[in-house]
């Protein structure tokens, strides 16, 4: 029984785990919101629930990739439509929400928390994975893997998850970061806009999940 992971696996799970939360999309532009709203560790708690979710979906590649995937394509429209009506409802909800932008000076007191946030991490987890096309690009990215890097046991297996998991969490902590550093700059009235816009982007998403559906089976 092997016990020693093969340790190329965890440079490589980092980069595509890093690859696969850069890109622009629902969760990123919730993180950012929070992260602006609520300083780093409103950003943290959001990105943890979309690390949490990364992890659950290389998880399940990593036990089969084509049973799996296949499944999730046979149920994808039904994702989909759970995925893009949550989409829609946190739009509409930070669309409509006053904005309250937290006290940098009691961040760094310390008064704030990841605990204080925490609710975060499950709104973010579910829109995560109820993306179907950020679960089946990380099923492809996954299966890709072995043409260069051997995942041969469950203990490498289990390493890409992990490594992956680590590179999605690096990006979110750098990112809330970053933003907690500049959120200074913004003002209440910075904020309402914010909200507005990333409302917009939301149910702007959500919409197109559900009307990708919706036209498909009228046609």
């Amino acid at each position: 029984m092997q016990l020693v992971p093969n340790l190329l696996i965890i440079p490589v799970g980092i980069l595509i785990g890093v690859l696969v939360a850069a890109p622009v999309g629902p969760v990123n532009v919730l993180c950012i919101q929070r992260a602006i709203e609520r300083g780093f560790w409103g950003g943290l708690a959001a990105g943890i629930g979309a690390t949490l979710g990364d992890g659950l979906i290389a998880l399940f590649a990593s036990l089969g990739v084509g049973a799996i995937s296949g499944a999730i394509e046979y149920h994808r429209q039904a994702i989909q439509i759970v995925g893009g009506l949550a989409l829609i409802a946190f739009g509409i909800r930070l669309y409509v929400a006053p904005p309250r932008l937290g006290s940098v000076q009691t961040e760094m007191e310390g008064a704030a928390s990841l605990r204080d946030y925490a609710w975060d991490i499950p709104k973010t987890f579910l829109l995560t994975i109820t993306n179907p096309g950020a679960v089946l690009g990380l099923f492809a990215i996954f299966g890709g893997v072995s043409t260069f890097v051997e995942v041969d046991s469950h203990i490498d297996a289990l390493t890409m998850v992990a490594s992956i998991m680590a590179g999605s969490f690096l990006w979110w902590l750098g990112l809330s970061h970053l933003i907690g550093r500049l959120r200074h700059r913004f003002s209440t009235r910075h904020l309402a806009y914010t909200n507005r816009v990333a409302g917009v982007l939301l149910i702007g998403f959500g919409a197109l999940l559900v009307g990708e559906v919706m036209l498909k089976t009228l046609t």
